[in-house]
């Protein structure tokens, strides 16, 4: 089956016809998604989401435009809204310095904390960076070699450097829809390098919708033109390609292996 390996479908985005994107999501052979909520305020929405829907999964964290910096999460509260049992990610958190909406200092603390309840609870943290690729990569290698935990970058689109090093660093990479852009031929060429067992598939919805449904709302369904990108820059038979990104999201998210049978 294909799996979107982040998307937040508790976005506004989607409040008047959930129900039918769900349904082109699974006319398109979308078997799971990872529903990723970003601040607070989407928590409950997302738990939901998760009961409602059998085959949807969660993750939760503080995108570091959320963060409240005189109100920042303390590490017992996030570890407490991560004991749902569909909960199988921390994050998504990370680093944006493209706005500098929100100072580096806090964005970096607010990384830190995330990382201390990936360690905790052993589940994987779902990584967002962007202009910031030399401080993550710093970060992730000073956080590594003190106490080692999994990781994946999503929606990733940052440089050859960073890819090398969260790959030596054991992380796993996930794939937009932004590699089906025209003027997207750097991430290609670096897509091309990288091992087929750490790479993921992402929608990133309701943003980056793909080739031909860019400038379009981006749903579930459509990660199937990614797919098919990732498949011929790869030079892998979509088949074994789904059987590989199976594999690696369950790898990855293994709480749900673990449980899987206890959920059906």
């Amino acid at each position: 089956m294909i799996i979107d390996s982040h998307c937040h479908l508790t976005f506004g985005d989607y409040e008047d016809d959930m129900d039918l994107v769900i349904q082109n999501a699974r006319e398109k052979g979308v078997g799971m998604i990872l529903n990723v909520a970003t601040n607070k305020d989407e928590y409950a929405q997302m738990v939901g989401l998760l009961e409602k829907y059998p085959f949807i999964y969660g993750a939760f964290g503080i995108h570091p435009d959320s963060i409240e910096p005189n109100n920042m999460i303390k590490i017992d509260e996030l570890l407490d809204l991560l004991h749902h049992l569909k909960i199988i990610g921390v994050g998504e958190t990370g680093l944006d310095y493209h706005y500098e909406t929100i100072d580096r200092k806090y964005q970096q603390e607010s990384l830190m904390i995330h990382i201390e309840a990936a360690r905790q609870t052993g589940l994987p943290l779902i990584i967002h960076t962007r202009d910031a690729d030399d401080d993550m990569a710093a970060i992730l290698q000073e956080a590594m070699i003190y106490h080692p935990f999994k990781a994946m970058l999503h929606c990733f689109s940052s440089s050859e450097k960073l890819a090398k090093k969260a790959l030596d660093l054991g992380c796993y990479l996930s794939i937009s829809g932004m590699v089906t852009f025209k003027k997207a031929d750097d991430l290609r060429q670096i897509i091309k390098k990288i091992p087929l067992n750490r790479l993921l598939v992402e929608t990133d919805a309701p943003f980056l919708a793909p080739v031909p449904y860019r400038g379009q709302r981006n749903e579930p369904a459509y990660i199937v033109e990614t797919f098919k990108m990732l498949s011929e820059l790869k030079d892998v038979p979509q088949k074994k390609l789904e059987e590989a990104l199976e594999s690696n999201f369950y790898t990855l998210f293994d709480k749900l292996k673990k449980e899987n049978e206890e959920w059906k």
